[in-house]
């Protein structure tokens, strides 16, 4: 059984932060992906979670002690502020406690219409879900914060979209839904108190060692900041697109969340967009640190009341909070590339490794390299098996040039040079979701054959390591996928 948490601490201090609302009864559902690994972590029996009863469970049939709640946020949606959002889809189904003690959010995608519907029908389709539970499974696996799948549950009912599609209902596990739209709803209400329980509420949650710091607002507004510059430092990379970076995409507690048109780059490019509606290239790659430190601000400004009496003063403290968003960032990105290029000579100059990173970066661009082969394939140069390498990028000058230059940054001792390719290929990954994989995959599921999910999802499972006849998830996307696009779902 699931061991439901003994307070439901959202609802029980927060109210005015969502409705009291029930899940559609589902008449004949069908469990398509049980996560057994998330399972054990919740001390759910696996074989409970497969059954009539789990199934039932947890799509809000059975209810919990307490009610499920529909979660109110507002919203930053591509620039534009939407006062009332919320879950027009989904509900809270209640916390839960790992097996280590950690309160997490139970949630439910697709369960129906709420009072935040906005003219939705509240239904999702089995591929978006299912979609939500490939990458989440495949971030998780590569160290990347975020909220996971439980399960994805078929309603075998039709749902209008462009085409009608089967609906389904995604159980999300995440370590909770704040987002800074909560703080934007919660600040639009003019009630002082409510934003200071939302605030209180996030810092006994996801940040307590702000409690006692002489400034806990400001120190909460700090940690959401580090905690953002190392969740977006991770996406750059690894060449994740998040694709929605709306602010009320953006948790509180540095997860990932929300994997409606994301995708993981194959050329690199900064430029690269996969959001069927992201005309401007708003959320494109290279624009995630900035749009991250928009979000940010974003959030300081309803914190504004808590950081001081005097708004000329809160301002300036928010502001300079914000502005050191751009430090924290570069210092966790340069770290995170230099790893991947095995620049670890202690006397290679911080500078001057940047511009060895962003050398190679612009030799992926102009020769439109694939991102993740690409670094990958550095490792093999330092064995002194550089096919690889050199099969991606024409024999050129400029290439040459860079290898020089990146080589001298790299201890020049053979035996110690193949300890750092052992590191270099530790955090390159050699699997991710290929898009092209990703979209045969959902469209067996949606058609009702899971084997190339299941086998997809288990070779990213493993990232780092070359797995017995993996070849066919290796390569990027053939011709014809240029301008691929992924799309919201709702």
């Amino acid at each position: 059984m699931i061991r439901w948490a003994p307070q439901q601490t959202f609802v029980d201090e927060l109210d005015g932060l969502y409705e009291g609302w029930s899940a559609d009864h589902v008449e004949s559902p069908a469990l398509l992906v049980a996560n057994e690994a998330v399972a054990r972590e919740l001390g759910i029996d696996p074989s409970w979670l497969s059954s009539g009863d789990g199934v039932s469970a947890l799509l809000g049939a059975t209810p919990p002690p307490h009610r499920t709640v529909a979660q109110a946020y507002a919203g930053h949606q591509f620039g534009s502020y939407s006062p009332r959002l919320g879950d027009g889809r989904a509900l809270l189904l209640g916390e839960a406690l790992t097996h280590d003690g950690r309160r997490v959010d139970l949630h439910l995608k697709g369960s129906g219409r709420t009072t935040f519907s906005r003219g939705g029908d509240g239904k999702a389709a089995v591929g978006p879900m299912l979609r939500e539970y490939v990458i989440s499974e495949s971030l998780h696996a590569l160290g990347v914060p975020t909220t996971r799948s439980l399960a994805v549950i078929a309603t075998n009912e039709t749902i209008a979209r462009d085409r009608p599609l089967p609906g389904a209902v995604l159980v999300r596990v995440a370590a909770s839904h704040l987002r800074v739209g909560s703080f934007q709803y919660a600040a639009s209400t003019g009630d002082p108190e409510l934003l200071r329980h939302l605030a209180d509420h996030a810092i006994a949650r996801h940040h307590p060692h702000c409690a006692a710091d002489p400034e806990p607002y400001l120190a909460l507004l700090e940690a959401v900041c580090a905690a953002q510059a190392r969740l977006v430092s991770q996406w750059m990379a690894i060449g994740f697109v998040h694709g929605v970076m709306n602010t009320d995409n953006m948790t509180i507690s540095g997860e990932s969340i929300d994997f409606g048109p994301c995708a993981f780059m194959d050329a690199h490019d900064p430029r690269t967009v996969f959001s069927s509606i992201d005309h401007g290239g708003r959320y494109a790659y290279g624009q995630q640190p900035g749009i991250a430190q928009w979000n940010l601000a974003r959030l300081a400004e309803t914190l504004l009341p808590l950081l001081h009496s005097d708004v000329q003063e809160a301002i300036r403290i928010a502001t300079e909070s914000v502005e050191r968003f751009a430090s924290v960032f570069r210092v966790e990105y340069v770290a995170r590339m230099r790893a991947k290029l095995g620049l670890v000579r202690p006397d290679l100059a911080g500078e001057e490794a940047v511009a060895v990173v962003n050398e190679f970066l612009a030799l992926m661009t102009s020769h439109r390299v694939d991102h993740t082969l690409g670094f990958r394939s550095l490792s093999g140069v330092l064995r002194g098996q550089g096919e690889a390498f050199a099969a991606l990028f024409p024999a050129a000058d400029d290439v040459r040039s860079w290898a020089t230059r990146w080589l001298a940054g790299v201890p020049s001792d053979p035996s110690t040079r193949l300890g750092v390719a052992d590191g270099m290929d530790a955090v390159n990954p050699v699997h991710i979701p290929r898009n092209h994989l990703v979209e045969e995959a959902l469209a067996a599921a949606t058609a009702g054959d899971l084997g190339p999910l299941d086998s997809l999802v288990a070779v990213l499972q493993h990232p780092f390591e070359r797995l017995p006849g993996d070849d066919r998830y290796l390569s990027p996307a053939p011709d014809g996928w240029e301008g691929y696009m992924t799309f919201c779902g709702t």
